[in-house]
């Protein structure tokens, strides 16, 4: 019988399927030829609700909205920030007028701004619980271009209680049509307290009309507008919530009023119990109805089913901007640790901590207040020797709503600082994304240099902190100085501050203050330019300076060897750029830089009488040998010369005191091999070729050199081998030790081997013939045993080595 029912269930179901085929089936097809053509069509032209009032824009309206659509704003995104800035507006107004009658927000005590969106049918909508607006203001404020609620409101307050309303923006009325870059029709509900009517404002993208009507939806509002735009197909992407979000956060992130967004997501739940129960009794009838020839035995036990789950969407508002501006703060109720909160949300960098910072108010003919922070680890791209702006560092705002982080507030050398600026004084008028060259800017760029600079300088100034828990432990005598921790931080952004001494005159002298330089005499510790001027002898007069490729270098340099004979301290410059700092600067405090491989460096501790004797003594003296070795070395040199500082030193190349130095000319040629351009003679240091008239070996060479003028009749002069091979030594050993790369390597080694052979006594460079040793057996690699002394197999057992894996 169950079968026989079930078959009858099984074709009756297929002939009732079979009738609707071939009775609906052409209205179907007719219907999805219908669906088809409607596809095809335009959609409909919108058009307003009956009874609904029809306006003109002003005159040049329109011309104008063509104008804030395609040329104001380049960037799209700005709708929402424009949006959001004109609630905050309305908010304050009630917020303001609410103190004197407050019945005005009776029915609606919070002040929020609200942001929808609608994915299925491509709308965004912007609500807030503002003053909202009556039919009049619709008309006058969405209808005129360059005319506000804000202004009007600015307007009619005394001059006595602007102060309490400066925060709010908008002051120009163009900000709302930026909505027509993304939307195609606009509609706006207001409901003001004073009218008992909600209104809606309307209009479509490209007309030069809109309309406003009674909304049939009611009062929905209770007080506020609800701005709603029909989004343009290219511009579905602003129905998304991270979207939104990301915009919120990095245009409106510190709006005084919350800004909720209102998004969606999905959830596993559990099925109710009551829903289940339905469910399994419907599944029991259904059973009772089809099963009658089972039997169920009541013995069998029954199995608990697991809690259904099912999956629900879920909407929720999510604030987004609880990040607090806390520049707008005193600095006397901000906490150290509320700073570094900031920098965190600032720099999102949530794991470091910023190394300094400044908050101040500027307040003159220009006023703003802002927070600068001095990062302690440099930004990312540094470290390929790029030292542009950090993208996003100083954000520029407008009573707490972003205009820009695009703005070149600081120079570039100073582009690793980060912070905010925020100005009531900017002007707004059809220029809040751009703003350009304004003057105020650049007032605003000025103050802010010197309060960055002045923020370098204070904490150049912090001594390191000791720990008292490690001072106590350890002795008096073993406690280890540490470094002030700006030591630390000018390690990694020296190079900074030194490319702002080259580019920033106006303030050159703040910076070389903050430069610091290794030395001759500060055993390691890193000194200020001031530090050596207070260390200075008191017959010096220039600031001496040594440059290498490394610490080590310079100390190992001859030039150091007077200096340290006479105690005179000398900078060591080991950074590519600080050759091109000195010769940018000149002098510091009066003082001027010379550099120590220079032939016109002077140490005027001794006696000029003497000195200028000596001198002529020398050069008298030397004539036949300097005359003789510039002819030698030819192009080699610009000119010989008699030392006046060499000690141990026979001879060393020193460079032309308007030249480039040994190592200007190693960075020099680095940098024009590395952009591909052939090497210029402008590159080359001009060499001085010094040698020390003192020294053996250079006595020996005037020994061996022709003479000034030969005698009559006597035959012609000729230098030995021997002298002239010397006299080549003496010149590759001067360029090395001048810091100077030899022109010619394969002339300096040759004369090297022959200087070897010589030594050696070999008396030919021939080499030995190749030799042909016979062929021997092979034989086995000797084997290591030792240590193996007495092992035999008793050591192994024997029994267990089955268990052993190999």
């Amino acid at each position: 019988m169950r079968f026989h029912r079930l078959l009858w269930s099984a074709i009756a179901l297929l002939a009732v399927c079979a009738f609707q085929e071939r009775h609906y089936g052409l209205a179907n097809a007719d219907e999805g030829a219908e669906t088809e053509a409607q596809k095809d069509e335009e959609p409909v032209a919108y058009t307003p609700p009956k009874g609904s009032e029809t306006f003109k824009f002003e005159a040049e309206v329109h011309r104008m909205l063509d104008i804030v659509v395609n040329s104001l704003y380049q960037n799209k995104d700005v709708f929402l920030r424009e949006l959001i800035s004109n609630a905050s507006d309305a908010l304050d107004k009630i917020r303001f007028l609410s103190l004197t009658n407050p019945k005005l927000l009776e029915g609606e005590d919070k002040f929020q701004v609200q942001i929808e969106y609608d994915a299925d049918e491509h709308t965004l909508t912007v609500r807030d619980t503002g003053i909202g607006m009556t039919h009049e203001d619709l008309v006058e404020n969405l209808g005129t271009v360059a005319r506000s609620g804000t202004t009007k409101f600015l307007e009619a307050i005394s001059e006595n209680s602007k102060q309490d309303i400066s925060g709010m923006i908008g002051q120009f009325g163009v900000g709302f049509y930026s909505t027509f870059l993304v939307a195609d029709r606009v509609s706006v509900a207001s409901k003001h307290p004073s009218s008992d009517t909600q209104y809606v404002w309307e209009s479509v993208n490209g007309k030069d009309e809109f309309s406003i009507y009674q909304d049939p939806r009611g009062n929905t509002l209770g007080r506020g507008t609800e701005i709603t735009l029909h989004l343009k197909e290219d511009c579905l992407e602003y129905a998304d919530a991270n979207r939104l979000r990301d915009l919120i956060t990095h245009y409106s992130e510190f709006i005084t009023h919350p800004i909720n967004l209102r998004v969606t997501r999905t959830e596993i739940v559990e099925v109710e119990d009551e829903e289940v129960e339905e469910e399994a009794k419907e599944e029991e009838d259904e059973k009772k109805e089809e099963d009658d020839e089972f039997e169920v035995s009541d013995d069998e036990p029954v199995e608990e089913k697991p809690k259904e789950t099912k999956e629900v969407t879920v909407q929720e508002w999510e604030e987004i901007n609880q990040a607090p501006a806390i520049w707008t703060r005193e600095k006397d109720s901000i906490s150290d640790d509320e700073y570094q909160d900031f920098w965190k949300i600032l720099a999102k960098e949530e794991y470091t901590n910023a190394t300094s910072w400044s908050h101040f108010n500027a307040e003159g003919n220009i006023n703003f207040k802002s927070i600068l922070y001095l990062p302690g680890e440099i930004p990312s791209h540094y470290r390929f020797g790029n030292i542009d702006a950090v993208p996003g560092g100083l954000k520029l705002y407008v009573r707490k709503v972003l205009i820009s982080d695009e703005f070149e507030l600081l120079p570039r050398y100073l582009g690793f600082i980060r912070g905010v600026v925020d100005s009531d004084d900017l002007p707004l008028n059809v220029n809040r994304e751009t703003l350009q060259e304004s003057k105020i800017i650049q007032v605003i760029k000025k103050k802010l240099v010197r309060k960055a600079l002045e923020m370098i300088r204070t904490y150049s100034k912090e001594e390191a902190k000791v720990d008292e828990e490690e001072a106590a432990e350890e002795d008096a005598d073993q406690v280890t100085e540490k470094e002030p921790p700006y030591i630390d931080w000018y390690k990694k952004f020296s190079v900074n501050l030194k490319m702002g001494v080259i580019d920033d005159e106006p303030n050159r002298g703040r910076l070389m203050k903050l430069l610091r330089f290794k030395t001759s005499k500060s055993d390691g510790k890193w000194i200020s330019l001031e530090d050596y001027v207070n260390n200075m002898k008191e017959w010096q007069t220039d600031i001496y300076f040594m440059a290498g490729m490394s610490i080590d270098e310079v100390k190992k340099s001859r030039f150091l060897e007077r200096f340290q004979e006479k105690d005179v301290e000398v900078l060591f410059l080991t950074d590519p750029v600080d050759e091109y700092v000195v010769s940018n600067v000149r002098d510091f405090d009066g003082k001027k830089f010379v550099a120590i491989s220079s032939e016109s460096v002077k140490l005027k501790d001794e006696d000029e009488n003497l000195t200028k004797r000596r001198e002529k003594f020398y050069q008298k003296k030397f004539k036949p040998l300097t005359k003789w070795l510039k002819k030698l070395y030819g192009q080699s040199v610009m000119r010989v010369s008699i030392s006046k500082r060499l000690g141990s030193t026979p001879a060393i190349v020193s460079s032309s005191e308007y030249g480039h130095s040994a190592n200007m000319e190693r960075i020099m040629r680095a940098q024009a091999f590395q952009q591909g351009i052939e090497e210029n003679p402008m590159m080359r240091a001009m060499k001085i070729f010094e040698i020390n008239p003192r020294h053996p070996l250079v006595l020996k060479l005037l020994e061996g050199c022709p003479p000034e003028k030969e005698e009559e009749g006597a035959d012609p002069f000729v230098v030995a081998k021997e002298t002239e091979e010397a006299a080549w030594l003496l010149h590759d050993m001067a360029m090395l030790a001048g810091g100077f790369q030899l022109t010619d390597t394969e002339a300096h080694t040759k004369r090297m081997l022959g200087f070897l052979q010589s030594q050696l006594a070999v008396e030919s460079l021939e080499l030995e013939p190749e030799v042909d040793p016979p062929e021997e057996e092979e034989e086995a690699p000797e084997v290591d045993l030792d240590g193996l002394d007495g092992l035999n197999m008793a050591d192994f057992d024997m029994d267990n080595m089955e268990h052993v894996e190999l």
